[in-house]
């Protein structure tokens, strides 16, 4: 049975849950603001403008059904000629007559077809998605005359999307539903469009719409910290600052000195003492934070569900920056690996959504490749900044990186992004034992760092930095 003309056909997808709050108020912040845009100063690939598919073909050409119909009609005339047979004559008519009647409807220009994702056509650009969350995507065909479109999209496994054909009349529009099981920037086609025309007697070369980039959003965990940051020393937040100033909380009293203003004298202790004394106040300041990625390996993640040490750390990383950003604070990003990435700071949802698409195209470094060197790049960077490394500790580098920091007497927290019960990939004799070995080798490196002044705390989600980063900030406060 042939579909109805203009009716927008649905593929079969297992049918994605309901999105989670956390990634509705994502989805509606890039809506408002642009995930595109904001990415400006990061290294994203800016979307280039699409292609017209269509419009270098080289037209419509007869198949494989034309030339039978027409070699049988014109043998039947041969014949009834050859052999003075008029009713093979009468039995070429009806054949002849009915291809040049079809083909009277043959289409005057070539189809169109363009990817469609959320309403805006994305043929050979990149969008953004949520992790956890639907991707809708639509192939919008049109083409004149009486065509029959067959839509045939690549499969995707991280987007949920399973290969498939789907016939359609234009202009139709096949829609195909899928989920976003994993952040990072997933090619999304390319997605092969076959146009006939004249009840199959012409045929449109493969129309093939170039594969466009769905770059999906990292969905950051709950977390939330009470614990100070050592050293703020921006303008104006929320962290109460080491040094006394102008501020909303007292923290004692002081002789009156020049330049105090009468209304700050304490009278209480002025009538006590009888010398003149002032209430000292300490200013709330923003604070500088440095998020930065150890991608040198990766390991785990080879069953659905359970998390990559990237996984962990790449849903950290957001964790912290959208409760810092939520404070006030600035945060840098930045990655110890071959490409060094960074992202400058800055602040509110627009810059939010810049860190999270600068997440998103997080890679681990490949084998074969060295990194520049053991020193992490925090070259220009304040030194009152905080700096949180996640990583594993799977290389010597980073614990060296870690200790270069701690010399340094920089802010330093290490965030162990490893996951609990992380299965060995091989299995043999001897396996248990080299475990056994490398877990003891890594609990030295934990236990040595800690000795040199590294803090290092397995991430657990809320609250798993609120002790270590209250000793932080009273080491900070002692050495001034």
């Amino acid at each position: 049975m042939r579909p109805r003309r203009g009716t927008p056909e649905r593929a079969a997808a297992p049918a994605p849950g309901p999105p989670p709050a956390r990634a509705d108020a994502v989805r509606a912040d890039a809506v408002e603001s642009g995930a595109e845009s904001a990415a400006v100063g990061s290294d994203a690939r800016p979307v280039p403008a699409p292609a017209d598919p269509g419009g270098s073909a080289a037209g419509w050409a007869p198949t494989a059904a034309l030339r039978r119909a027409a070699a049988f009609g014109c043998g039947l005339c041969l014949l009834a000629v050859g052999l003075g047979r008029p009713d093979l004559l009468v039995m070429a008519v009806p054949f002849a007559l009915g291809t040049v009647w079809t083909l009277r409807a043959r289409p005057g220009g070539p189809p169109r077809a363009a990817l469609r994702l959320g309403g805006a056509d994305v043929t050979g650009g990149i969008t953004d998605a949520v992790e956890d969350d639907a991707v809708e995507v639509a192939v919008a065909v049109e083409a004149e005359g009486a065509t029959l479109c067959v839509v045939g999209p690549a499969a995707s496994p991280t987007l949920g999307l399973a290969a498939g054909h789907h016939v359609t009349v234009p202009p139709a529009t096949v829609e195909i539903t899928g989920t976003a099981h994993r952040w990072g920037v997933h090619p999304l086609g390319p997605v092969r469009v076959r146009a006939v025309a004249c009840d199959g007697l012409l045929a449109f070369p493969t129309l093939t719409l170039p594969a466009a980039g769905v770059r999906v959003l990292p969905l950051a965990g709950p977390f939330t910290s009470r614990a100070p940051v050592p050293r703020p020393g921006g303008m104006s937040g929320v962290h109460r600052s080491h040094r006394f100033g102008e501020g909303g909380e007292l923290a004692g009293v002081r002789p009156y000195g020049p330049g105090d203003r009468p209304r700050r004298i304490d009278w209480r202790t002025t009538l006590r003492t009888g010398e003149p004394y002032v209430g000292a106040t300490r200013p709330e300041r923003d604070a500088e934070i440095v998020l930065l990625l150890d991608v040198l390996h990766e390991a785990g993640g080879e069953e659905y569900g359970v998390p990559s040490v990237l996984d962990t750390a790449v849903r950290a990383a957001a964790a912290i920056a959208e409760h810092h950003v939520r404070q006030g604070d600035r945060v840098w990003l930045m990655e110890f690996g071959p490409r060094m990435r960074r992202l400058r700071p800055g602040t509110g949802r627009r810059h939010h959504l810049a860190q999270l698409a600068w997440l998103a195209e997080t890679r681990p470094m490949p084998e074969g490749r060295e990194t520049p060197g053991d020193r992490p790049p925090v070259a220009g960077l304040p030194p009152n900044a905080l700096v949180v490394m996640l990583t594993p500790l799977l290389d010597s580098r980073s614990a060296a990186a870690l200790a270069a920091l701690a010399r340094a007497r920089r802010p330093l927290v290490a965030v162990d992004t490893l996951p609990p019960g992380l299965r060995r990939r091989a299995t043999g004799e001897w396996s248990d034992v080299a475990e056994r070995l490398w877990r003891l080798e890594r609990e030295n490196t934990v236990g040595r760092l800690r000795e040199a002044g590294v803090p290092v705390e397995a991430w657990h989600g809320a609250g798993s930095l609120d002790a270590v980063l209250r000793d932080v900030a009273r080491i900070a406060a002692a050495r001034r």
